[in-house]
């Protein structure tokens, strides 16, 4: 009986035998390459993760960080969302 790695025929040899391997390595180093860079089903850099938009809040703290809005303007945000959305405890806002 004829096996597939049979070399003497002029078959392929043993070599057929990495071909799953190497197969293997290009589907590891692809999901591997696309989760460093970031990629995800769902969520990823950026964007908030679990499916519910962050609060009006945390993204006003984000853009007084990021040097979009001045203190002032913060402040002013903040006391507004405070009277709609009512934060526990003293905002110190002036």
């Amino acid at each position: 009986m004829q096996t597939l790695a049979h070399l003497g025929d002029g078959g392929p040899g043993a070599w057929i035998l990495f071909f799953p391997l190497i197969w293997a390595a290009v589907v590891i180093g692809g999901i591997t390459l696309l989760r460093r860079t970031g990629w995800r089903g769902r969520g990823g850099p950026g964007r908030p993760t679990g499916g519910s938009p962050a609060s009006p809040v945390a993204l006003l703290g984000r853009r007084f960080a990021s040097g979009e809005i001045d203190e002032e303007e913060y402040w002013r945000r903040l006391s507004v969302l405070d009277e709609h959305f009512g934060r526990g405890g003293g905002s110190g806002a002036a």
